[in-house]
């Protein structure tokens, strides 16, 4: 039998050395030779999650329905103005608001890779950037779930949806990508300083609002002029909505715009991924 030695050289600073091309090599290349280890940290978070809890997994199913069922009761009641939405808006409001939570879980998961998983990043050596992985892993299951919910409904209030949600898994990694990108940096600026975290989770808050989820993006009202223009440039509105369409129409209204907040989500993400990659050392030295 042949043994291969392998002298391996530590340098200081030695990742913000690596080339801009060869640190995405490595990167996936740390993907693909942890998969096994993705697997497993998977499968042990995905249950723990609900093992102590009474109702376990029923939580993806009660979750939603309380939440959709306060924006339709606010629709009833008219204290809502959500303009026409083209559809039934039961229909509407579960799939916006469900492709939120995706979003929305999957920033959370990620924002909170160091702080979660400081006690294992300091007992195990293994690449720290296959968490993301993981996370988007959990989260995308959780949404699996979620949206056989999701047809159920739309089925019931008469809504059948589009053949072409066939082509959803493509449609959703956008929105993995505009996630995980936002949480990646919020994970190391929170390490930091931990009040970063709190204005982010606000300022999160505060992006649903800005996007058309529970209300038209078509409102002609003068006095949402502000809103609509805001709504425009805001990447988010045609990563959810446009998906959302997808589903219930079968179109995509704005693919051009569609296509660009992709390309732009997919840049940031590759900046934010890079940076966490190259700043993990110093990062790490602030949680001693």
């Amino acid at each position: 039998m042949t043994i291969v030695k392998r002298t391996i050289i530590y340098e200081p600073n030695s990742r913000q050395k690596t080339g801009f091309v060869k640190i995405y090599f490595i990167l996936f290349k740390n993907i693909l030779n942890n998969r096994e280890l993705i697997f497993q940290l998977f499968k042990r978070d995905f249950l723990m999650s609900y093992k102590k809890s009474f109702l376990g997994m029923g939580w993806l199913i009660f979750t939603p329905i309380l939440g959709i069922a306060s924006w339709v009761f606010l629709n009833f009641s008219g204290i809502l103005a959500p303009g026409d939405v083209g559809t039934s808006y039961t229909a509407y409001v579960i799939v916006g608001t469900s492709l939120w939570g995706l979003f929305m879980s999957i920033y959370n998961g990620s924002s909170q890779t160091l702080n979660t998983a400081s006690s294992f990043i300091m007992q195990v050596k293994f690449p720290h950037d296959i968490l993301v992985i993981k996370e988007g892993l959990q989260q995308m299951t959780n949404f699996a779930i979620i949206f056989i919910i999701n047809i159920i409904v739309l089925l019931l209030v008469g809504v059948v949806p589009s053949w072409k949600i066939i082509f959803l898994p493509l449609f959703l990694i956008p929105i993995f990508l505009a996630g995980a990108s936002i949480g990646l940096l919020v994970s190391m600026l929170s390490v930091i300083a931990f009040d970063l975290q709190k204005i982010f989770t606000f300022l999160m808050g505060l992006l649903m609002y800005l996007t058309p989820i529970i209300y038209s993006n078509k409102l002609e009202l003068k006095s949402y002029d502000t809103l609509h223009a805001i709504t425009t440039w805001n990447p988010m509105t045609y990563l959810i909505c446009e998906v959302r369409n997808l589903i219930i129409h079968g179109r995509i209204e704005f693919l051009d715009r569609y296509f660009y907040s992709a390309l732009f989500v997919l840049f940031v993400f590759l900046l934010s991924w890079r940076t966490f990659y190259v700043s993990e050392q110093k990062v790490i030295e602030k949680i001693l």
